[in-house]
């Protein structure tokens, strides 16, 4: 049992380390990836709407509804 303990102590220890070496992006990098992934996002949503109206209008003429 005092293996494990000494385990997760040494364990938590070596996250901490780990997490100081983490290089956070600056508040200005951050909001200009946001905007371009925001960006990607509504011009696939508009890429797919289209070709699901495509599809659509091409399954009505098949079946002349």
């Amino acid at each position: 049992m005092k293996q494990v303990v000494q385990n997760i102590g040494t364990y938590l220890s070596e996250v901490g380390i780990e997490f100081k070496k983490i290089s956070w992006p600056e508040r200005q990098e951050l909001m200009d990836s946001t905007v371009v992934v925001l960006s990607f996002i509504v011009i696939m949503a508009v890429v797919v709407l289209c070709c699901d109206k495509v599809i659509d209008f091409v399954l009505k003429i098949i079946h002349g509804a």
